[in-house]
């Protein structure tokens, strides 16, 4: 079966074609620049393109993607009726949806819904997945939540200490992000330890960072909240503040709450910390050279991680596994050395050599640590198809 995912922006238009059941990416590639002049990069059979193309909206941009996967020269398929389904990523599914689903004309209905909750991200998903339709009408197409592993989350994890008239009006709510990596890492990691009945925290690290508390297979906790602002330090947002420091900031230096919040998610985080970047490499190069700003970065970022760690172990009353993936999760060796001191009354113990790794799965605890200790890559794309394929052969 071939899949085709697609993660549209603004913007801008991400896509993937693959086997859902290998995990073969066939071809991948980004269309920039929608409504200005247009740009295609595209990637297959080992080589690049580049193509300026006209995309004044985004059924150009799906049609100039269709174009190039069948093109004579740089195509991967001889017809786009060999694209089975289109799984499209959406930010935000609010309380509408628990799971990823078949889109039809109520699905649009409630992803428009929740466009309050996710004003950026919902409308842009949106006409990538219009866009779809236009040019595709007959294929299935199935919406991906980054919302949705989080939706198994009990009341005392999820809701807010505010009146109850704005979640039962306003859906207030924590509903966390990066559902799909955290959903593809929770399932990696049952299979790796064999079991189900296992008691995990994913720590998903990188320029966005959460952590889900997972018991079961199932999300009990994460840490970002209603919007992806909650949580740890990241690489330009604040993570977890006391709002009375946005009200006292915003009093002082006379700024709207939209341009308050934009410093706390652009502006702030390791970025504002370390005053060199939100890059991490860029962060750890500092340190190495005696930049204490940098050094306080690196050390606030590892200590709130290691916190999120240790209460969701609390709250799940044991930890039997924990895994690290994404960018900074992946590939810093450092910092989850940095992160894991400090929890050997978990039972967490690292081996040294073994967390030498970088961008591949393996074990990294010692023999004789209590907690199995993992560094899974992520793998959302391939999540999304898995999802997608599952449905459309379900409905057939």
């Amino acid at each position: 079966m071939n899949i085709l995912i697609i993660n549209a922006g603004s913007s801008s238009l991400k896509y993937q074609l693959m086997d859902p059941e290998t995990g073969d990416v066939f071809a991948k590639g980004l269309c920039e620049r929608i409504g200005i002049d247009g740009r295609l990069n595209h990637s297959a059979n080992g080589k690049k393109v580049v193509k300026d193309i006209p995309m004044p909206t985004h059924s150009e941009a799906i049609a100039a993607t269709l174009d190039i996967l069948v093109d004579s020269v740089d195509g991967v398929i001889q017809s786009t009726d060999q694209i089975d389904a289109v799984g499209h990523r959406v930010l935000h599914g609010g309380m509408e949806f628990f799971a990823s689903c078949i889109i039809n004309d109520d699905v649009i209905a409630a992803i428009e819904k929740c466009i309050p909750l996710g004003p950026l991200h919902n409308p842009a998903n949106l006409m990538g997945i219009r866009a779809c339709q236009a040019v595709m009408p007959t294929t299935p197409q199935v919406a991906v939540f980054d919302t949705a592993f989080h939706m198994t989350m009990p009341p005392k994890a999820y809701r807010y200490a505010i009146p109850t008239e704005y979640y039962k009006n306003d859906s207030i709510r924590r509903y966390g992000f990066h559902g799909t990596s955290h959903k593809y890492v929770t399932k990696r990691a049952i299979e790796l330890m064999g079991t189900k009945d296992i008691k995990i925290v994913n720590c998903h690290l990188g320029n966005g960072s959460s952590l889900s508390a997972v018991s079961g297979g199932k999300c009990q906790d994460t840490s970002m909240g209603l919007t992806p602002l909650a949580g740890v330090p990241m690489g330009t947002r604040s993570g977890d503040l006391d709002t009375a420091v946005a009200q006292f900031i915003m009093n002082k230096y006379g700024m709207s709450a939209d341009d308050c919040l934009n410093m706390l998610n652009k502006k702030s985080g390791v970025l504002a910390l370390s005053g060199v970047s939100s890059d991490f490499r860029d962060i750890e190069n500092g340190a190495a050279e005696g930049n204490e700003d940098c050094a306080l970065a690196l050390d606030k970022f590892a200590y709130e991680v290691r916190k999120y760690i240790g209460s969701y172990a609390a709250a799940l009353g044991g930890l039997d596994c924990l895994v690290f993936t994404a960018g900074v999760g992946e590939n810093s060796a450092s910092m989850r050395a940095r992160i894991c001191e400090g929890l050997e009354f978990l039972g967490v113990k690292i081996d040294a050599e073994k967390n030498s790794v970088r961008g591949k799965e393996a074990i990294i605890s010692a023999d004789d640590s209590k907690v199995t200790v993992w560094v899974i890559p992520t793998n959302e794309e391939l999540m999304i198809a898995q999802d997608t394929a599952e449905l459309v052969s379900a409905a057939k």
